[in-house]
């Protein structure tokens, strides 16, 4: 079982106060592994890392990935068996407003993790998280392969590919022949669940709006999405950090994680279908289109998969209809119900398991 790599171990998660992260997080401690936490703040208010009271079950040190001699310290105090580097500045439009942190953070962010890997004389195996945007999008219909250029038209999306040469020239540079650490990167996109508030995302805005019965402004209705619930490439994430584990040959590559095609959705179809859990008023416009596009956005953006597939033997999970419905009924739960969050989240998680066994997703039994 995949748990099985993670039980009784020092799984040191950067970003974990994040959304993600904080999935990330519930999971590893549900799999009994012992989790350390970095991140410099609480992003968001609500946050996921607070309704479910996750400081109180790890080791968490507010620091910032840009501070290289803070991060060095904690990592050599804690000596992680396994490192999951997502602590980033994720928001788009932030990075049209502040693109000196946007870069900072991602690209010398992640250069810190690489520089203080590079004198670990410990074993351990560190996953690298960048994103689908990391890749030069020039919006054609085919899903972008691992060795398609990268790059971008926007700063965000700049500093991801960024973010991916410096940990492609460290590894090259530093880590390919016997060293004791082992890298692998992990690309994803497009990610919804429970939990989320970070601004000038879709799902977040609609549940703001929709919990107080009101309409919520969209840009950019036609724009094509493959959208995925945040348990699909986190199961990712935590396969390729066991294989790599196993696998020398897996050492400093890089893997998609995304949905098959027939998730992709546009923006309207997906928030029409979210309204339907939701106990609107039959009067209320759930949502109107404003002209207003701040900053550029890509109309078409998907990953091909098959390398992960072929080589990890992972694939989703989850068809639409269900990722619609988890995502939709966890902010529902919360914003109506107001019972005990952690232990909700957690019978997502085990319902996302057992889906994976019905399905006999090998992933699940590695």
């Amino acid at each position: 079982m995949i748990e099985n790599y993670y039980k009784g171990r020092k799984v040191l998660v950067t970003g974990n106060t994040g959304f993600k992260g904080s999935w990330l997080t519930i999971w590893l401690l549900k799999m009994g592994a012992e989790v350390i936490g970095i991140s410099k703040d609480i992003p968001t208010s609500p946050s996921l890392f607070e309704e479910l009271d996750l400081e109180s079950k790890i080791k968490h040190y507010y620091a910032d990935v840009r501070d290289l001699e803070r991060v060095k310290k904690i990592f050599n105090d804690e000596l992680p068996d396994y490192i999951f580097h997502l602590a980033a500045q994720a928001i788009v439009s932030t990075s049209y407003k502040d693109p000196v942190e946007t870069v900072a953070t991602n690209v010398i962010g992640t250069m810190n993790i690489l520089e203080v890997l590079r004198s670990f004389t410990k074993p351990c195996v560190a996953i690298m998280i960048t994103s689908d945007k990391c890749y030069d999008n020039i919006e054609w219909i085919w899903g972008y392969r691992e060795t398609d250029a990268l790059g971008g038209k926007d700063v965000y999306s700049g500093s991801k590919g960024a973010a991916e040469l410096i940990i492609k020239s460290y590894y090259h540079s530093f880590f390919k022949n016997n060293h004791p650490v082992r890298l692998a990167v992990g690309r994803a996109g497009n990610v919804i669940g429970g939990g989320d508030w970070a601004k000038d995302r879709i799902v977040v805005d609609c549940m703001l709006a929709w919990k107080e019965d009101k309409t919520v402004e969209i840009r950019s209705p036609k724009a094509t999405r493959p959208w995925q619930h945040v348990l699909e490439p986190l199961s990712g994430y935590l396969l390729l950090g066991a294989k790599t584990f196993d696998e020398q040959s897996l050492h400093g590559d890089t893997f998609n994680f995304g949905p098959k095609a027939e998730q992709n959705r546009t923006v309207i179809e997906l928030l029409s279908d979210m309204r339907k859990f939701w106990s609107t008023s039959e009067y209320s416009i759930p949502f109107k289109i404003t002209a207003n596009v701040p900053f550029h956005e890509a109309g078409l953006l998907k990953l091909n998969c098959d390398k992960a597939l072929f080589n990890l033997k992972w694939e989703s999970n989850l068809e639409y209809h269900e990722t619609i419905r988890l995502v939709s009924t966890w902010y529902y739960t919360f914003y109506k119900e107001r019972i005990d969050m952690y232990d909700f989240t957690l019978a997502q998680i085990s319902e996302y398991e057992n889906i994976a066994k019905e399905r006999k997703r090998t992933w699940i039994n590695q």
